[in-house]
Order: C-alpha cells, then sequence, then structure tokens
C-alpha cells in the first residue's frame, strides 16, 4: 500500500474540508415569502438553496435535504433570477460528532 504524501498535503494545505454534497456553510440568507434562500460554500463552490422560513446564521453549518433543483428559476419576490436553485424539504444544523 503506497501513500500519496504530496497529495495529503497538497488537501490539507487547502483548508477546506470535503463536506457531502448536501451540507454547507451559509454565507447569506434572504427571508421571503414563506421560504428562507441561502446562499451555502462547500469547499470552493457557492450555491443557493430555498427552504422553508428557517432561521439560519451566517457560518452556520447545515445539512439538508433536497427536493428538487431548478434552473434559471425567478423569484417574483425578490425580483431576481438564479442560476440554480436547489429547493429543499428541510434542514437542520450540523452536528459535530
Amino acid at each position: 500500500m503506497s501513500f500519496n504524501l504530496s497529495a495529503a498535503r497538497a488537501e490539507g494545505a487547502s483548508g477546506v474540508e470535503a463536506m457531502p454534497s448536501n451540507e454547507g456553510i451559509v454565507v447569506s440568507s434572504i427571508d421571503a415569502a414563506g421560504y428562507t434562500y441561502m446562499e451555502l460554500a462547500n469547499g470552493g463552490k457557492k450555491f443557493w438553496i430555498a427552504a422553508p422560513t428557517t432561521k439560519v446564521s451566517n457560518g452556520e453549518h447545515i445539512r439538508f435535504v433536497e427536493s428538487m433543483r431548478m434552473h434559471n428559476f425567478t423569484s417574483k419576490t425578490l425580483n431576481r433570477t438564479f442560476s440554480e436553485l436547489i429547493f429543499v424539504t428541510s434542514t437542520q444544523a450540523k452536528v459535530e460528532e
């Protein structure tokens, strides 16, 4: 069995912890019309989810249950189009194990 030390160092040096695709760190949030829109960061990418109205704080690590993914979704309430928006049925704060 071989171990690639330089690859391990490169991964650790990035400071980005790998998370499952249904988790993220809240970057920003907007409450509107029964939904909370949350911009999440996971690794090097950011994406938006829409959940039933939820209390969240920036920097919070959450897990979500995906329901549907929409492309070029326009929110009339926010007067904004999201290139991709993930509708979720529920969210929960990630409990550290």
